[in-house]
Formats: structure tokens, sequence, C-alpha cells
């Protein structure tokens, strides 16, 4: 499960509290009601032992405690405990307004990363706040104020190096399980991987993360086949490996079908770099076929390598010029574009 709906609510603040001193030899003493407590605030927590949102889905609604109203004797209140919601690294969180998506709150992208999402309530003010010269025995004290309260989409994203893009059957389950020790299913008919699946690639000089996308058609963006809500998981990857298949009818319409689906769901993810893999090269019979797909591929601003993700038939080269894309700093910078900036809503002053 990578997204839930959930309403979130901050605690209330303590009261504050009408009272007057009272001892032996003091029987108009003045006041010393106490101000009540803050409210807990709603925090989100990334977790790295967490890896979907599934421990959510069983809540719709999450309070936090309330503060404790003031005590006499001048007593403060204690404030409430925060209420901790812990989520997986990856996790976007944006306002929900009604049935629309509203402004986006965080992003959390590091295990141990904090972001109040709900501020508790103020305490209210004890009663030793209104004596005056005239009213020195004021009988008035004000309640704690109410915390934020929000309606929260949140979607986990996950954090990888490289996905795999492809239409049906262009043998992405073969060069993930090729590329990395991921066991994915492999079976001969479309729509084999149904969710995300994922591996690490070791690199010279560090492993990487590769995701392996379900199939994209024609008409995704619209429902069509499992639709596009998966690439959720391709927003934060550094790199877009396009799988083609060689046996394909026309190469060049597959890879504008990929590049529009893309475009329709973000145009930031249409931006990523990308390198085109053109899959199943074993099965070739003669150059005649390959000297033309080179050909066409040659002519794009993009680098291409024809492979076979079966044999390894150029696999060395494929995955040598994947790490070097992925060792340049400036592809992965991609994965924080489009990073959301954590809202501050300040209070008025009073």
């Amino acid at each position: 499960m990578d997204r839930v709906v959930i309403e979130i609510c901050a605690g209330k603040g303590g009261d504050g509290l009408v009272s007057f001193h009272r001892g032996k030899y003091l029987p108009f003493g003045g006041p010393d009601g106490g101000d009540g407590g803050k409210g807990g605030d709603v925090v989100v927590v990334g977790d790295d032992s967490y890896s979907d949102l599934a421990h959510l889905s069983a809540r719709k609604k999450y309070i936090a405690p309330p503060g404790i109203s003031g005590g006499k004797d001048k007593r403060h209140g204690k404030s409430a405990d925060n209420l901790i919601i812990q989520v997986p690294v990856g996790t976007a969180i944006t306002e929900m307004k009604e049935k629309e998506i509203g402004l986006f709150i965080a992003d959390v992208l590091k295990s141990g990363e904090k972001h109040v999402v709900a501020r508790g309530g103020k305490g209210g003010l004890g009663n030793i706040h209104f004596a005056t010269s005239r009213n020195q025995a004021p009988r008035k004290a004000t309640v704690g104020e109410d915390g934020e309260s929000y309606r929260l989409l949140i979607q986990y994203k996950m954090v990888t190096d490289i996905c795999l893009i492809g239409k049906p059957n262009s043998g992405k389950s073969s060069l993930i399980t090729r590329l990395t020790k991921a066991k994915p299913r492999i079976a001969d008919y479309p729509f084999c991987t149904q969710i995300p699946q994922m591996g690490v690639m070791d690199g010279k000089v560090q492993d990487y993360i590769v995701a392996e996308m379900p199939a994209i058609v024609d008409g995704s963006s619209n429902g069509k086949g499992l639709g596009n809500y998966f690439l959720q998981h391709a927003e934060r990857t550094c790199l877009l490996i396009y799988v083609l298949d060689y046996n394909t009818m026309n190469i060049m319409e597959d890879i504008a079908i990929l590049d529009r689906e893309l475009a329709l769901y973000s145009e930031l993810l249409a931006k990523k770099a990308k390198v085109i893999t053109v899959n199943k090269i074993d099965l070739a019979e003669d150059m005649s076929k390959i000297k033309e797909i080179q050909q066409l591929l040659g002519n794009l601003d993009i680098h291409f390598h024809l492979i076979s993700a079966r044999d390894g038939t150029g696999m060395v080269e494929f995955v040598e010029r994947i790490t070097e894309l992925l060792d340049d700093m400036t592809v992965h910078e991609q994965r924080e574009t489009g990073t959301a900036i954590k809202i501050f809503r300040p209070r008025p002053r009073l």
C-alpha cells in the first residue's frame, strides 16, 4: 500500500485556571490560577524499517493528546506529548481540500527526518494574568486553543537510482534479474509485473537501487492496461531506462508512446535523464534490422544500447555507461528536483 488519506488533529491546549490563594494567615491571598499546557503536535518521522503505508491504513483519524489544565499556586499545566507518525523514507505529504489536492506540506527523504504537520494549541491563561490595580480578584481565565487539523494525502514514492520503463513483454523483468539479485516473476504474457520490483546493482563506487515499473501502454494515462498510478515511484529516480523489444513493429513509435505517457503523468518525469536499451537482440536472424535500429536511434540525442538480458550480450558496455551517468552529480541532482517545500503556516499575532 503506497497511498493513504488520513485526518490528523493536534492536541487542544489546556485551560487556564481561576483560583485564589488560601492560607492560614492569608484569607485574601490573591489570584494564583496557572496557565494550561500546550497541546501535542502531530509529527511525521522517516523510518527505514517501513517499506509501505499499510500500518497507517487501519486508522482514519490521528489525534494528539491535549495539554493539562493549569493548577493552583501558579502551577503551569503539563504540555502534552507529541503524536509520532512513522512513514517510510520517500513519503510525500500533501494537504487535501475536499476532493482536491492542495499544498505540499513536506517530503521525507531521510531516516529520522521530522516534520511537524499539525501544531498543538496554546494553553489558556490563568487568572493571575488578569489582575490589575482595579480588579485584584479577577475571575477570568481563558480556555486552551484548538490544535490544527488537516486531511492529508500520504504517498510513498520509492527513492531509487534507476527505473526501468517499457511496454509489455519488453524484457524489463529479465533485465532487472540480470542487473541485480531481484527475482521477479517472469512469464510470456503482458502485465506480468503488476507492482514495482526493486533490486540492488553493484557498482564500483557505490551500489545502486534499481526499480522495474509495470508495463506502460498507449492510453495508460486514461486507465488502459494497469493505468499509470505506479509512476509515482519513478518521480524520485535519477535515471530512466527505456526497455524496448527488438521485435517491435515500430521502435520509434514505442519511444513516442513512452515519452507521451510519462509527460501526461508528469512534465518533470518526462524531463529526467534517460537511456534507451533495445532488448532481445539474441533473437536477431541477421544484421540488417540491427543496423536499421542503430541508424534510427543514432539520429536521437540520447544514449542507446542493444543488449540481450537473457544471454548477456552487450551488458558489460551497458552497465558501464549507466554507472558513469549515475556517478555524474548533475544526474544525481535530479532526484531532488521537484522536492516539496515545507509549508510554514505562521500564527497570527494576538
